[in-house]
């Protein structure tokens, strides 16, 4: 990439460009450099940002053993200050849609558009109290198996039609297999309090939807049930669904990704993003 460096505790990588920049937020499994060849597809003029979430690749853990997504979004807000970077447009994938959310929650002018793909509902529980059995298992999986096998038993499941894209898989692998176990079992806990349809409700900056349209980790009712929680504030969201992705939707259809953020970002937000045209809409 053009841009890598490491600011307030966070590691990133990016693109120099102007300003509202679009900054990227991974996903539980994932980190900044799943967003490396998605960059340059996007045309030149908006400035490029994707972070390694705290405890993810060089960035630091979070100071708390179960941290809420606002942690995450204070921690984003911290690192935008120490990078010059007052008003963006935030896309946010998996785990990245709570943080991203509760960012334009607590800090709805530093946001002109929030874009969410392969949204994560989480599952609203108190810090503290037992995490529902699926979630539990994350952690117990990993800490059991390691970060290496337990990422070849997952990433299959993040890509549609696994067996045709062995490549894809691999990628996806590769990536899974570098979380660091306490950084993720972080992740994990966030991902068990977090209420995205409680943050959407709070959320007042224009949002839209992306989904992978073979998505079953995230699959599409959890966009649903976004778009209706986003839908109480008078807002009428878009949704673009991507025909043979699943839920790494950026990595298995970047092409049709980087479409779908130039049909959903307003061409006002960067003299030189194109205006929008073709897709499908769901």
């Amino acid at each position: 990439m053009e841009r890598q460096g490491r600011k307030a505790g966070i590691e990133w990588i990016g693109r120099d460009g102007r300003d509202p920049a679009i900054v990227f937020l991974h996903g539980i499994g994932s980190n900044a450099a799943s967003f490396g060849d998605l960059m340059p597809l996007i045309p030149e003029g908006p400035r490029l940002i994707a972070w390694n979430a705290p405890g993810y690749g060089g960035s630091e853990r979070l100071a708390v053993d179960w941290p809420t997504d606002r942690d995450y979004a204070d921690a984003l807000a911290r690192f935008l200050d120490a990078l010059d970077c007052d008003r963006v447009i935030i896309v946010g994938h998996s785990l990245g849609t709570l943080m991203g959310s509760a960012f334009a929650r607590a800090y709805p002018d530093r946001v002109g558009q929030l874009i969410l793909a392969a949204s994560a509902c989480g599952y609203a529980v108190a810090p503290g109290d037992d995490l529902p059995p699926k979630v539990a298992a994350r952690i117990t999986d990993l800490r059991a198996l390691g970060p290496a096998e337990f990422a070849r038993t997952r990433a299959p499941r993040l890509i549609f039609d696994p067996e045709a894209n062995p490549a894809l898989v691999a990628r996806v692998e590769a990536g899974m297999a570098q979380v660091d176990p306490e950084g993720y079992a972080q992740a994990v806990r966030m991902l068990a309090g977090g209420d995205l349809e409680a943050n959407l409700r709070g959320v007042t900056v224009p949002c839209d939807f992306i989904l992978g349209a073979g998505d079953i980790v995230t699959p599409p009712d959890q966009t649903e049930r976004a778009m209706r929680a986003l839908a109480t504030t008078g807002q009428t969201p878009r949704r673009i669904d991507i025909a043979g992705a699943g839920h790494a939707v950026y990595l298995q259809k970047p092409q049709d990704f980087v479409q779908a953020l130039l049909q959903l970002i307003p061409p006002h937000a960067d003299a030189r993003m194109p205006s929008p045209t073709g897709g499908h809409h769901g």
